[in-house]
């Protein structure tokens, strides 16, 4: 039997960066993965044709980026082969009378497309981002804490001296605001407030769902500010420097090597039981970097001293679906809104509040939706490495999806199962596509479709096609994510903790979870 310090469950990305903090403290540790690659929903791939090169899932690596883990360890990663490129050019919006707004990080730039629309709108975006330079500390200060901890009340506490009771209150309100709520209050231009809010549809925020404002004034801000970052050659850079720095650090990751079994005794946990029949032991840490449901549902035998909680997490939320679209083309698509949207790492099409409220409901209904929101990734605008000389790809993600299909809500699919709705529903959004980029049909090299069940089948862990490991309406997150009085990553059974979207901060590429853990129990 190999006996190690700690054995973590699962190659994602918070499993690896869990794993390099503890091999750096010293600690013997080995990766367990089932798939022949590392990297849950960070994937790099050929899928189309060979030399394009798409990331399957997650693309954009700013969280990663700007996260405390990366801060700590950016020097080994970079001399194990990371490669960062930034886009100035981020994200930007195309409406259906053929004009667009976007974010580039020159705030004048920003504001004077802003003006076009809104002059008021203009001055209030300056604001937003003056007052972002001094609130983003105390922000992230409290997302890169466990929750609750002695960390998140320092950083709350330091928000309170710096601001004063109304400062926080308003801090507050943001976080409990809805997108709309929000959006509204600070701007008048329905176009600047839409572009905002298609980031909430990242995430499972519509844009009156209560809890969904943060992600979109963190994300319009943090671009405007710091620009995005994607990893140079894919997103699956960033894993390949985790596995490589690991693995300098005496670390070992295992592929193809299937947990049947987490084992405990005194309940205790002490060892998996791999699908090979080998058994590893675990000193101090088990860590599944794995969906909860899976761990309590699968891997874990079941005992009656931890009914109520096993019961809770049986009934954690997941988001909605998503499919994943990648095109090979022969060129950029030939925006009708302008040729200076070839520039932007996205471009969203949700061309209003109504499309979006519109197409949450209809998701969460079980309808395919009629006109779902979209966000085109354009990579090899800013790194021509992921293709062939003078070729590109498109990244496409349809947001949101059922993961079960009752109907069509434009009553032209009659599918109920995702093989077969997978290519009418892709041929919709292709047609989508087309009429805001005129001719891209006829640039198509190549084309790979995930639907929602294709995703989970890569990634059990993105249960229905959940791209969040679960739901972050406020009833699961923060100290809600994924079980009240559980969010420290800590189980019922000792020496077995949780680490990945399904825990505090949540979905994401920032290391959040995995690297707190690690600190917890490592230093």
């Amino acid at each position: 039997m190999a006996i190690y310090d700690a054995i973590v469950i699962g190659a994602g990305h918070n499993g690896l960066a869990a794993a390099v903090h503890l091999a750096a403290k010293g600690w013997k540790v080995a990766v367990v993965e089932q798939a022949s690659e590392a990297g849950g929903a960070v994937k790099t791939r050929e899928v189309t044709l060979p030399g394009f090169k798409h990331d399957l899932f997650a693309t954009n690596l700013s969280l990663f980026a700007g996260s405390p883990f990366f801060a700590t360890y950016k020097d080994r990663l970079f001399a194990n082969g990371l490669g960062i490129v930034g886009a100035t050019d981020t994200f930007s919006s195309t409406f259906p009378d053929g004009s667009w707004l976007g974010v580039s990080t020159d705030v004048e730039v920003t504001a004077k497309r802003i003006a076009a629309v809104s002059q008021r709108d203009a001055e209030a975006w300056r604001k937003m981002v003056a007052d972002f330079a001094k609130d983003a500390p105390h922000i992230f200060a409290l997302l890169g804490s466990p929750m609750p901890s002695w960390g998140s009340a320092k950083a709350l506490w330091g928000a309170y001296r710096a601001k004063g009771a109304s400062g926080v209150a308003e801090l507050a309100r943001l976080v409990l605001s809805s997108p709309r709520d929000f959006l509204d209050a600070h701007f008048e231009s329905d176009k600047l407030k839409v572009m905002m809010a298609c980031w909430g549809m990242h995430l499972d925020f519509s844009p009156d769902v209560a809890g969904g404002a943060l992600f979109p004034y963190l994300e319009s801000m943090a671009n405007q500010s710091f620009g995005m970052a994607l990893g140079q050659g894919g997103a699956a850079t960033m894993i390949k420097a985790l596995v490589a720095t690991l693995t300098s650090m005496g670390g070992e990751v295992h592929l193809n090597r299937a947990v049947e079994r987490i084992e405990t005794s005194g309940g205790r946990a002490t060892s998996v039981r791999l699908s090979d029949g080998a058994v590893l032991s675990a000193k101090r840490a088990i860590i599944a970097n794995v969906h909860p449901k899976l761990v309590f549902g699968r891997l874990l035998a079941t005992d009656n001293a931890r009914a109520d909680f096993d019961a809770k997490i049986a009934k954690f939320r997941a988001g909605p679906g998503t499919m994943m679209i990648h095109l090979a083309l022969s060129g950029l698509p030939d925006w009708k809104a302008g040729e200076e949207l070839k520039k932007f790492a996205y471009v969203h099409l949700a061309p209003s509040f109504g499309t979006m409220v519109a197409a949450y409901a209809q998701a969460s209904s079980g309808m395919l939706p009629r006109e779902p929101v979209l966000v085109v990734g354009q990579p090899t605008a800013l790194d021509l490495s992921r293709a062939p000389e003078g070729k590109h790809v498109l990244w496409v993600q349809v947001r949101v999806l059922p993961a079960n299909i009752r109907g069509d809500a434009a009553n032209e699919i009659t599918a109920k199962h995702w093989d077969e709705a997978k290519e009418p529903y892709a041929a919709r959004v292709l047609g989508l596509l087309e009429h805001y980029a005129p001719g891209l049909s006829g640039k198509i090299l190549g084309r790979a479709v995930f639907s929602p069940l294709d995703i989970e089948r890569e990634n059990p862990n993105l249960i229905g096609g959940d791209n969040l490991s679960g739901s972050h309406h406020l009833d699961q997150n923060f100290v809600f994510r994924p079980v009240f009085g559980w969010s420290r990553y800590k189980t019922p059974v000792d020496g077995l903790y949780l680490c990945g979207a399904s825990t505090w901060p949540g979905a994401g590429t920032g290391a959040g979870s995995g690297f707190m853990l690690a600190k917890m129990l490592a230093g």
